[in-house]
């Protein structure tokens, strides 16, 4: 037949392909034409003619002059015709019916079902016909009336004849591929005639004349020729489901392969074709969900025989095989462009949370989980735990392919942490596992689930009480790699080695200490790893040994001299450490004199901030001397043109020469080679500058580190997902290693205060640009993040970011750049940079309990600083660009953390906030805003203002008032350490410059009449005020006002005039006010 639109029907030719085949089959006489009824008279007029010449053509071809007679000539022919009955009423039904007898004689019925269109979604429904299942006129009452017809006559099922037919027809759609290379995928002509064929196959199974088990055997004996696509149709239009078609077939192994084969194509074709990347995604996402919920269901009772289990089976083999052919994959290392590769990203990216949400009704993902962690922790368990100890270190987040980590990230999704680390060490318990496998999933585990390190650190705890109690070696070893490849992703995640070392074996409460035969246990293990073990780890066990009582210290000896001797083995001298080196990375080992160009220029870093020789060098020069003469000393000592000015190197030579820690021979050739350097002038050399080390491995660093961040700035979109944006940091945290040169981010040494210049804070040029990338990414991922949800719903990436990136080694670096930002360069700073900031000082005063001290000199503070306080003083409000600046991030500051933190967790408000900065921010309000100075009323709440800051067109005026009013703040302000107190307003107010003031003289006037007359002096003592006594009010204002004078002429020396509170000219006001208040009859 040939089709035409909206189901109009037009009889072919009599040599058309539903007519070429002359079948043994015959039907009856009942078949009705198709398309638009007009009754039988309109049909017979127009199709009479036609039918009857198809009839002639048919009857002479049908002659048979083999059969005694002789053939007959056309006259003869014509002269019989003549004798036949006249032409009648009757004639032409009688016509009609014998040459649709004729055509069904001759009719093919797999080429009938591919020429025939199902009937337009939007037609609607007509009126059954006389069959009484369907109109007669339509395809369906086509194609089955003439199959009942076939198969009456050849006495064969209808369903078994209708199967067959419809599986040859859906083969010949498969065959008729266009473009052979497409492999699995149909092409537009395909899915056209395939969806009219299962239409039709639709209404032959919906009035039971079609045999799902018949067709799936017919379609098997062709699997090669099957297209996935089109067996997926099957499903989706309601015709066989994917697991009867799968079970259908006798051989299961040779299921397995044809699924795995064109799924793997799949997979290839999804990555390079864009045009159908919706269909081949919906693909395989009803594969994986088929085989994760079939594969994986639990079968019980009377249900458990062997076909129930067929399909089980198939799908845990297909998964099974997709896996291997991953893991292979990615061990060969093969190229991203590759179809391999290709493959395995598609397949990966198919295990996704939106096939798995599908299915929460069901344990199946979970079990699925279970079963594939597995197969990954024990496949291929060749690596020895030798290798393990040498290679882990390769091992870690940001060095394993992103795929593998991107897997286990699917994995964890569907089990809590608590269960995954239970499975974890089920395996480790009853398999041979691959380590390589094993510890980058630690490492994923600790980077991508926050409760991680206490988990981690719960467990191998167990491990190390076990382990000691039986002895148990594989538990020690579990351990020591579990251990060392969680601190390997930093101590923003998990302790040092150091640390962990120092805390499980320093003391007498450790389990080595319980007996000798546990010191020995100990001791055998350590020595049985020293020809395997990473530099690092031997000093750590050197520099931090296990305590161990008197007399069992040969076993100490003994291991010392061990380690000592592979060191010596390995080029590596305990004695030529560094004095700044870190012990927490198991990094390569310095070289002695890199490092001690380091440790000088530590040192001298130190030096500028105190004054003073630094205690490691001190204690550098009396316990390792042997490092301190050979390698410090030569380094510090680098021949040069002495500038005319003293620099911070020369002062530091001369106070290490006084402390007689230069031996005068050294010293003297040292002044000898830098008066030659300076009569030969070299150009390199002149006025002190130094040789610059070649920048393209530094820009290099940089530039993995930018694209890094950039990474995490497009992850963004969903602030939410704490694994997506915490593997992304740590990628982050490893660029930011290399970027920074040979320093080590978060060292274990403990650093008790940091000592910044605020006289001329500078930063090195590599440094500030590490830290600026680093504020850069922070605002631009802040305001990504806010765009899509409040603080309060992005997850946790903010403290993650911050606690990463600003280690306790970049941490001076950081807040000498926000002493240069914040002090000078404020006014200028954007809204997202002042949001994003703030944002910066909230994290990090949450950490502030983990965090040292800042010490600000010279001048130097009276006592150090903490985080929180360290903000505060850096906000000034002395003009009216300044006081605008302080009020912006105020606002911004305690808008986040209220934001952030809910009021249960007021411990983190407290933690965060300093008090300093809320007494400025009241005291900005009061000063600018008159309608703040009354009492609010119950109706003035309002909102947290977070979400208008992030607009273009910030209002930060009309944000404070919001944060004013808020109920929040309101309650924050109870708390008796944010007072806002007399003593602190004149405090405040003595710092401003009346000449650049934003309030008027009458203004300001009128405010200082408000705040001592209306506000402070009628004020509860309790709250801060005067509870109505002048002579208090006067004794404070005095107090204060002579407190600051000699605050000011301690500070008269300094040349940055920015480090003074306050002068003479600001204090004219404050003094015009005490006359009133010495008055008896105004008052105050």
């Amino acid at each position: 037949m040939v089709s035409h639109p909206m189901g109009r029907q037009r009889w072919p030719p009599a040599n058309g392909r539903a007519a070429r085949a002359s079948s043994q089959w015959e039907g009856s006489a009942d078949l009705q034409p198709m398309g638009r009824q007009r009754g039988p008279d309109v049909w017979s007029c127009r199709r009479l003619p036609v039918l009857i010449m198809l009839g002639s053509r048919a009857l002479a071809a049908a002659s048979d002059p083999g059969s005694g007679g002789r053939r007959r000539t056309w006259a003869e022919l014509l002269a019989g015709r003549a004798r036949r009955q006249k032409p009648g009423p009757e004639r032409g039904p009688q016509v009609l019916a014998a040459a649709v007898q004729l055509l069904r004689r001759h009719v093919d019925l797999s080429q009938l079902l591919l020429e025939v269109e199902g009937p337009a979604p939007a037609e609607p429904p007509r009126s059954r016909g006389t069959d009484g299942w369907m109109d007669r006129g339509s395809p369906g009452a086509l194609v089955g009336s003439a199959l009942r017809d076939r198969a009456s006559r050849l006495g064969v099922p209808v369903a078994v004849l209708s199967s067959h037919t419809v599986a040859s027809s859906f083969v010949q759609i498969c065959e008729a591929h266009a473009e052979p290379s497409r492999g699995v995928l149909l092409d537009p002509e395909q899915r056209k005639k395939l969806s009219s064929l299962l239409e039709i196959t639709g209404h032959l199974l919906a009035h039971s004349m079609f045999s799902r088990l018949t067709f799936c055997q017919e379609l098997w004996k062709v699997q090669d020729s099957l297209l996935l696509e089109a067996v997926w149709q099957l499903q989706i239009q309601n015709i066989v489901s994917l697991q009867e078609l799968l079970e259908s077939h006798s051989d299961m192994q040779a299921v397995v392969a044809w699924l795995f084969r064109n799924l793997r194509c799949l997979c290839e074709q999804t990555e390079d074709t864009c045009q159908h990347v919706d269909t081949t995604r919906a693909m395989l996402s009803d594969f994986v969900q088929m085989f994760v919920l079939r594969g994986f269901q639990k079968i019980s009772g009377p249900r458990r025989n062997v076909e129930a289990e067929q399909m089980p089976q198939i799908a845990v083999a297909v998964l099974q095989r997709m896996l291997l052919f991953a893991l292979e994959t990615l061990a060969a290392g093969v190229q991203e462009e590759s179809s391999a590769h290709k493959a395995v990203r598609c397949w990966l990216s198919g295990l996704s949370g939106h096939t798995f949400r599908r299915m929460v009704s069901t344990d199946s993902p979970k079990r699925f989980s279970r079963h594939t962690l597995t197969q990954i922790l024990t496949h291929r368990p060749v690596l020895k735990v030798s290798d393990a100890v040498q290679m882990q270190r390769d091992w870690s987040f940001a060095r394993t392919h992103p795929l593998l980590t991107g897997l286990y990230r699917r994995l964890f999704v569907l089990l809590s942490p608590e269960e995954l680390l239970g499975h974890l060490q089920e395996v480790l318990e009853t398999h041979e596992v691959n380590w390589q496998h094993v510890l980058s999933c630690v490492s994923t585990m600790v980077i991508c689930f926050p409760g991680a390190q206490r988990l981690v650190t719960d467990w191998v705890t167990c491990l190390l009480a076990r382990a000691f109690e039986s002895f148990d070696l594989d538990c020690m070893v579990t351990v020591f790699l579990v251990v060392r490849q969680a601190a390997l992703e930093g101590p923003s995640v998990f302790p040092s080695y150091a640390d962990w070392f120092q805390a499980s074996f320093g003391s007498s409460r450790g389990h080595h200490c319980g007996s000798k035969k546990a010191l020995v246990f100990l001791f055998k293990f350590l020595s049985d790893l020293v020809p395997f073990e990473a530099p690092r780890y031997l000093q750590v066990h050197i520099l931090h040994p296990p305590l161990v009582p008197s007399k069992y210290r040969s076993l100490l000896t003994d291991y010392i001299s061990l380690a000592k001797t592979r060191l010596a083995d390995l080029k590596v001298s305990v004695e030529n450490m560094g004095l700044y080196e870190d012990l927490s990375t198991a990094r390569d080992v310095t070289e002695p004199h890199s490092q001690a160009s380091q440790d000088v220029e530590k040192a001298l870093q130190v030096f500028e901030h105190t004054g003073k020789i630094p205690l490691a060098v001190m204690e550098a020069s009396i316990f390792r001397r042997p490092y301190y003469v050979s390698h410090f000393l030569p380094a510090l000592l680098t021949p040069r043109v002495i500038p005319s000015a003293p620099d911070s190197r020369v002062a530091f030579i001369e106070s290490l020469k006084r402390a007689d820690k230069i031996p005068s021979s050294l010293y003297s050739t040292y002044r000898q080679a830098c008066s030659a350097a300076g009569e030969k002038k070299p150009t390199n050399a002149a006025l002190g500058m130094e040789v610059e080390a070649e920048p393209g491995c530094v820009e290099g660093s940089l530039g993995l580190l930018t694209a890094a961040l950039q990474e995490l700035r497009a992850a963004m979109t969903d602030p939410a997902q704490y694994d997506v944006l915490s593997a992304q940091i740590a990628v982050v945290s490893e660029r930011l290693h290399s970027a920074l040169g040979l320093s080590e981010d978060d060292g274990s040494s403990k650093v008790s205060k940091i000592q910044l210049s605020a006289l001329a804070p500078k930063l090195e040029l590599r440094e500030q640009q590490v830290v600026d990338l680093l504020l850069t990414s922070l605002c631009q991922n802040l305001m990504a993040a806010s765009s899509f949800a409040p603080p309060d719903r992005q997850g946790s990436w903010a403290a993650r970011f911050v606690t990463t990136t600003c280690g306790r080694s970049l941490l001076p670096a950081v807040l000498t750049r926000l002493y240069q930002l914040l002090r000078h360069q404020g006014p200028s700073l954007s809204a997202s940079h002042v949001l994003g900031l703030a944002a910066l000082a909230v994290h990090l005063g949450e950490s502030r309990s983990a965090l040292p001290e800042v010490h600000m000199g010279p001048p130097v503070p009276a006592r150090g600083l903490s985080i929180p306080e360290f903000f505060s003083s850096l906000l000034t409000c002395r003009s009216k660009e300044s006081s605008l600046f302080c009020l912006k991030f105020c606002t911004a500051t305690i808008s986040y953390a209220l934001c952030k933190f809910s009021p249960q967790s007021c411990d983190a408000w407290y933690s965060c906030l300093s008090p300093g900065l809320i007494k400025k921010f009241q005291f900005i309000v009061l000063r600018l805003f008159s309608e703040a100075r009354y009492p609010l009323s119950v109706e003035d709440t309002a909102s947290l203002p977070w979400r208008p800051l992030c607009l273009p067109s910030a209002d930060w005026q009309r944000a404070a008032l919001c944060l004013w009013r808020q109920r929040a703040f309101r309650e924050l302000l109870k708390e008796k350490e944010f007072h806002f107190t007399y003593r602190d307003w004149v405090q405040l107010e003595l710092e401003t410059h009346p000449e650049v003031d934003s309030l008027s003289d009458i203004e300001r006037r009128d405010f200082h009449q408000w705040a001592i007359r209306e506000h402070f002096v009628p004020m509860p003592a309790a709250a801060g005020g005067c509870d109505g006594d002048l002579e208090t009010a006067c004794t404070v204002l005095v107090n204060v006002l002579m407190d600051f004078c000699q605050s000011s002429r301690s500070c008269d020396h300094s040349e940055n005039s920015d480090l003074v509170l306050g002068g003479y000219m600001g204090n004219r006001d404050i003094f015009s006010r005490l006359q009133p208040c010495f008055s008896l009859g105004d008052g105050c």
